[in-house]
């Protein structure tokens, strides 16, 4: 954001963190910013929406929480023929799945605290770009800003790291696993994961991604608010927690969590409800974990 100035507009996707939306509507709007959300799942509604203003596209995929897929090369090829700069947010996914710069993207964003650092004892950011200009304006402002982690947090990152490839591949299996058979369940209603072939995106999934990650949403059938908040209270081995990507599964309610910071009727119009439950899967035994949701769903 600090690449941009007062008057310029971002283009994002409508179902991202909502430390995200929150940054860009509270913060960065006071600075003369101006952003527009659009269902990414479809290029053209991001093209459709540049302006003569329009400066930056910022994408998420698989989105948090309703795992949508954005195809990274049709719309970074939208942002290079336009000449903004195409932001992919690649936390979901991590390094080890996806690869957006590969695809065209100019800037891609981790959380390092995910999957990255692994192990959820760490707080850090970092960005990957393939353009000397724009590492040099970023280090810049990275330098002047004093966005720069301490050396513990370095460490931390380097030593999970190392794991990555051993984890994200424990973290699929896992994910695949309890993805099938909550679909399965006769309690419940939708599974968001985007490995299933009946998903919207899985196709654009299967071209950029090598798995389908740890992530996953679910809602009961019921749809009842009351029932999912027993559910996220029951677990004994997903912990109720915001953060995802560690070793450890964690359960989560974004519409009183990690999305709260959004308006209730921009959530529901998005189709995340307030029933909706969000897994990180770890790494432990997946047999384990499906009885340990078996018992909270009843």
């Amino acid at each position: 954001m600090h690449l941009l100035s007062a008057g310029d507009h971002v283009i994002c996707g409508d179902d991202v963190y909502g430390g995200t939306y929150r940054l860009f509507e509270k913060v960065w709007k006071r600075y003369g910013l101006t952003f527009t959300f659009v269902d990414a799942s479809d290029a053209k509604k991001v093209e459709a929406a540049i302006g003569p203003n329009t400066k930056m596209i910022w994408i998420e995929t698989p989105t948090n929480p309703l795992l949508r897929l954005c195809d990274i090369k049709a719309i970074a090829k939208v942002g290079k023929d336009k000449g903004l700069i195409t932001v992919v947010d690649n936390t979901f996914a991590s390094p080890y799945l996806q690869n957006p710069i590969d695809l065209g993207a100019d800037i891609v964003m981790h959380s390092v605290t995910k999957y990255l650092g692994g192990h959820s004892d760490v707080i850090q950011g970092s960005l990957m770009i393939d353009s000397l200009e724009l590492r040099d304006k970023l280090y810049f402002i990275q330098k002047s800003c004093g966005a720069v982690p301490g050396p513990m947090d370095c460490f931390l990152v380097l030593r999970g790291i190392k794991t990555l490839h051993v984890r994200m591949k424990a973290h699929c299996e896992n994910g695949a696993k309890i993805a099938h058979w909550l679909k399965k369940h006769p309690k419940v209603g939708k599974v968001y994961w985007p490995g299933f072939e009946d998903h919207p995106g899985h196709a654009v999934a299967k071209k950029q991604m090598r798995d389908f990650g740890g992530m996953l949403s679910f809602v009961l059938k019921n749809d009842s608010v009351e029932e999912a908040m027993k559910v996220l209270s029951s677990t004994k081995l997903f912990s109720l927690a915001e953060s995802l990507g560690g070793v450890e599964s964690l359960i989560n309610h974004p519409a009183s969590m990690t999305h709260a910071s959004i308006p209730k009727e921009e959530r529901i119009k998005n189709g995340l409800t307030d029933s909706l439950i969000r897994l990180s899967v770890g790494i432990e035994d997946a047999d384990d974990l499906i009885d340990d949701l078996a018992k909270a769903i009843g």
